[in-house]
């Protein structure tokens, strides 16, 4: 298959690309760094983008912005900005790649584990990331031409302890390399409308 990853440059999408790799035809995807760049804000970069690499028959989203914060501070705008990045970057990335995913095609987006699992400081974020899930449930029942979404929830991660760490004291981080293979179940599976949990 040819897969897009969108994030591919990341530390979960780092992943994803090498698991996939090993099955498929990947096409790396970031805001500063890959084969073709976008912000996934704007979805007039996500329209061109597509244009440029034309059919896939599978799109993963490991991107978005979130903001991480203790309530007492927050305000819309810490809001908006997981708003606009992790939720709509990625509704825009698959409202996109209808138009361009072969019969049969996945959509994978990404959400986290504190939308089951609140810790502190994560109000905002929990609250984009509970939006990914609640839009992959139902865009699941929608979507035409055999097409699937889903979404992994991954927790806090080994690679990245040293800058997250402290939010997440007595949760057990996981490889990167493991998370990534809930994004293959899902490229490679038959769900739909699933949400899978890397933790």
């Amino acid at each position: 298959m040819k897969v897009m990853v969108i994030g591919g440059t990341g530390t979960i999408g780092g992943a994803v690309v090498e698991q996939l790799r090993l099955r498929h035809e990947v096409i790396v995807v970031g805001a500063r760094g890959g084969q073709h760049r976008v912000d996934i804000e704007d979805i007039a970069q996500v329209r061109a983008l597509f244009g440029k690499v034309g059919r896939v028959d599978a799109v993963v989203v490991a991107a978005g912005a979130l903001h991480v914060g203790p309530l007492a501070e927050l305000t819309p705008e810490h809001f908006h900005i997981g708003l606009r990045g992790k939720l709509m970057g990625q509704v825009n990335v698959a409202l996109v790649a209808r138009e361009f995913l072969n019969d049969g095609g996945s959509i994978t987006l990404t959400s986290g584990v504190d939308t089951e699992q609140p810790i502190r400081g994560a109000v905002a974020a929990s609250t984009a990331n509970a939006a990914v899930q609640g839009f992959v449930r139902a865009a699941a029942i929608e979507l035409p031409r055999g097409l699937r979404i889903n979404a992994v929830s991954p927790t806090v991660l080994q690679e990245s302890v040293h800058l997250f760490g402290e939010l997440f004291t007595g949760f057990e981080p996981i490889a990167a390399s493991r998370a990534a293979l809930s994004y293959a179940r899902s490229v490679d599976g038959a769900e739909t409308g699933r949400v899978y949990r890397a933790w």
